[in-house]
């Protein structure tokens, strides 16, 4: 059904909400990472000393995958709120909430203070950390999915996927800098404190950045209608929890199947590859994370290309070749690894990145293409939430065990193919939802001119 498209206010410009959410984004996503790459760096040694280096480091990915149980009750409480109230309080709510809990952690006292203690503290303030981004994503990516055009939807609405990588780089990179010009006692000592404190500072400027754009206008007209029809039927409407599971949940599904390989794979070549590069290959740290911090740089460049693909091809064709890629290169990468060469070691992390962004920069569009615009908070975040508890939570930790049980990396690439085989199947069950209007999206997934097409075709035999 054609229709004009739905733009930006005046006073919004869609490049300022691009770069609001790629910001905010960005700044979440450094404090997550940042997590994850201490978890496999450094949390072992400081917060489980008494184990064996390999044990340390499973009790350190323990801790970094049950962040990750709270994303999908993040997922639930910002999307209620966020397809209630608005997009961007809740995403200013999560900034909040990821850069506080991030710095405390820089502030915690270690085991050989506390005791037991310290990882109890550590662990709760990662829950906090996994609510927060349980609500971030789906937020950022709607309030630009819903100011732009559908013509360049995929293009525009895959820069705020760019703050996973450019997260990750920069937590790479600081704490790189940091192995740099610290010896290995003083950063355990006091130095891996320093980047966790330095989100303070950087979520001040996010919030500068995010308060300043305003409210996606397709919402704020979809909430006008929903009033209006409220006052004219005396009718409550229903929870968008509710609204999803009973409209939405095959697009749920989709959503969750598409994310397994994006997301293991995701981790499993960023944050155990520092663990396996590290303990496993006898690589020093250093250059491990130069090659994660040259292949997220690569990766934070090409997401925007795919997404610009996504919008020229269509959302499944780009997402598949990420799969299959993954799932094929899952079986080269531990290969090229074991050479101990660092430029093996980058087009490994690479090549892997390369796939991964073939699924995520069109994922930020697919996903809003799945709902309505007053369950699509929920919908999206739902759907993308909860399969990270199944994949990327324990990616690092299955990979470690799988490791530490058979000493070889053949079994951890067959999970990442097995992983890419699901999202092929979620994937190839989805229709192309490129060049969706949002505006028009029912319940159930159908466009408007769809259920009005369907409808006339089935009047006709009784016409007849």
């Amino acid at each position: 059904m054609a229709s004009s498209p739905v733009v930006a206010k005046p006073g919004s410009p869609l490049w300022k909400v691009v770069g609001a959410s790629l910001i905010g984004t960005t700044i979440e996503w450094y404090d997550y990472f940042l997590y994850g790459t201490a978890a496999a760096l450094v949390f072992g040694k400081i917060f489980f000393p008494n184990s064996d280096p390999l044990t340390g480091t499973l009790l350190s990915f323990l801790t970094y995958a049950i962040g990750f149980a709270a994303r999908p009750l993040g997922a639930l409480v910002f999307g209620h709120f966020g397809d209630r109230i608005g997009r961007k309080k809740l995403l200013v709510v999560s900034l909040l909430l990821m850069g506080g809990s991030t710095t405390l952690i820089g502030c915690l006292p270690t085991y050989h203070s506390i005791g037991a203690a310290a990882p109890v503290l550590l662990t709760a303030l990662r829950l906090v950390q996994g609510f927060a981004l349980g609500g971030e994503w789906g937020g950022a990516v709607l309030l630009v999915s819903e100011h732009g055009d559908q013509r360049r939807r995929g293009f525009w609405a895959s820069w705020p996927q760019g703050g996973a990588p450019a997260g990750n780089l920069l937590a790479a990179g600081v704490l790189s800098l940091l192995t740099t010009v610290q010896s290995d006692a003083t950063f355990l000592a006091w130095g891996w404190r320093v980047p966790f404190l330095l989100s303070a500072v950087l979520v001040a400027v996010g919030m500068w950045i995010r308060l300043a754009v305003d409210e996606s206008p397709l919402f704020k007209e979809a909430l006008a209608k929903a009033e209006a029809r409220k006052a004219a039927q005396q009718k409550t409407e229903q929870p968008p929890l509710v609204a999803v599971f009973r409209h939405h949940w095959r697009e749920v599904l989709v959503a969750m199947g598409a994310r397994m390989a994006e997301n293991i794979s995701y981790y499993v070549m960023t944050t155990f590859v520092l663990a396996y590069a590290v303990s496993h290959v006898h690589l020093p740290k250093q250059t491990a994370l130069n090659a994660v911090l040259i292949a997220s740089a690569v990766q934070f460049a090409l997401i925007p290309l795919f997404g610009a693909l996504s919008d020229r091809v269509g959302r499944k064709p780009v997402y598949l070749v990420g799969a299959v890629g993954v799932a094929v290169w899952a079986f080269v990468f531990f290969g090229l690894v074991d050479t101990k060469s660092f430029g093996s070691l980058v087009l490994a992390v690479t090549v892997g990145l390369v796939f991964h962004s073939a699924m995520y920069a069109p994922q930020a569009a697919f996903f809003s293409e799945l709902f309505a615009t007053r369950m699509r908070y929920s919908g999206a975040s739902i759907g993308a939430q909860f399969a990270s508890v199944a994949a990327g939570a324990p990616a690092p930790l299955i990979a470690t065990a799988l490791l530490k049980d058979y000493g070889s990396s053949t079994p951890i690439s067959v999970y990442v193919a097995i992983a890419g085989l699901v999202t092929v199947v979620a994937v190839l069950c989805a229709r192309e939802t490129r060049g969706r209007d949002l505006t028009g999206i029912e319940p159930g997934g159908e466009e408007a001119g769809e259920r009005v097409e369907q409808g006339a075709v089935a009047a006709k035999p009784a016409a007849a």
